[in-house]
């Protein structure tokens, strides 16, 4: 009897299961709460993992949300498209993988009437334009390019020490992001121009490229120490996981300890990089807003699933020229981060 109560109360169970498996992936909605197909570029960067988390969050109560790695492949993202356009999701959330390439989700999001929201890679404006029912929830990249630039410009005032040669010029490099993506051409532009603006002279002593990843940035910092050793005075990251991986390399050449120092700037104020300005290895970060992001993206799903327009009456956030909401840089250092981030 056992043996059979436990058998019944499995496929029970199983039964349970397949049904919630197929209610989460299904188009249409359960209950009053709409399907909100989004595709993710991948699932194991660290800001983005911050907007999924953010969205899913935002979600509860409000939409149902069908996540998916889009495993930084173009077609493979394409693909979930096409999935969840099959599924008749009643919108779409869409992180980029390739932001030139968002004209064809966007074709196809119209030949479905599947108004379609765009997540932190700012599709081009010709493909903005292509239908009133595309949307992009970010930040200004040279806002946070700006922010970098001028945390380097306080500590290099405040440093009399920080100008180790004694020549007033500024040596430093620059680890960049995806070659290409608006958010690292950006910042690398806007940081150097902050930087510049303030009456500092500077020296490009190497830039390279580490894809926004940790590991690449480590490499590529210990091969710019390799070749330019003490004369590295700053390093500028565009994002958080580079400059972690710069600081690694840096404490495997002695750095961070004593008095051997280097300032270190990244961008995101993701958890790791908090701790590093905790431990004194990371100058300063700047917040791109993943909760934030999130609320918006989905506020904005919400009501385009609704079949109405966003607005900020209806989504709480403004949206600018009819298709954008700008969600704010802020700088972040060990002195302000309890405020910031509260």
């Amino acid at each position: 009897m056992k043996k059979v109560t436990a058998a019944l109360l499995i496929g029970a169970l199983t039964v349970a299961a397949g049904c919630s498996a197929s209610n989460g992936n299904a188009g249409g909605s359960e209950g009053d709460q709409p399907k909100v197909g989004v595709a993710i570029y991948k699932f194991d960067d660290t800001f983005m993992t911050g907007v999924r988390n953010a969205i899913t969050e935002a979600a509860a109560g409000k939409v149902q949300v069908d996540i998916v790695d889009s495993q930084n492949s173009q077609p493979t993202q394409n693909d979930k498209v096409d999935l969840f356009i099959t599924k008749k999701v009643k919108s779409m959330i869409i992180n980029p993988v390739d932001r030139t390439a968002a004209g064809v989700i966007i074709d196809k999001g119209k030949a479905a009437d599947i108004p379609v929201v765009f997540v932190n890679r700012e599709p081009l404006a010709d493909d903005m334009a292509k239908w009133d029912k595309v949307y992009f929830v970010g930040a200004k990249a040279e806002e946070s390019g700006t922010m970098s630039g001028d945390l380097i410009v306080d500590y290099w005032k405040a440093h009399s020490e920080a100008d180790k040669n004694g020549d007033g010029v500024l040596q430093y490099v620059m680890l960049k992001g995806e070659p290409g993506h608006q958010d690292a051409e950006l910042r690398t532009k806007f940081s150097v121009q902050a930087i510049e603006d303030a009456g500092i002279k500077v020296e490009k002593l190497a830039e390279d490229t580490a894809m926004w990843d940790r590991v690449k940035g480590q490499e590529k910092m210990a091969a710019f120490i390799a070749s330019h050793g003490d004369k590295i005075e700053a390093v500028l990251a565009n994002n958080d996981d580079m400059a972690l991986g710069a600081i690694e390399a840096l404490k495997a050449a002695g750095y961070f300890t004593g008095d051997k120092y280097i300032p270190v700037v990244g961008v995101d104020a993701t958890a790791p990089a908090i701790q590093a300005l905790d431990e004194g290895t990371l100058l300063g970060t700047v917040l791109n807003d993943a909760v934030n992001q999130g609320k918006a993206t989905v506020e904005l799903s919400r009501v385009l699933a609704a079949g109405e327009t966003p607005s900020k009456e209806n989504t709480g956030f403004e949206v600018t020229d009819g298709k954008y909401v700008w969600i704010p840089y802020q700088k972040v250092t060990s002195e302000n981060k309890d405020e910031v981030l509260k």
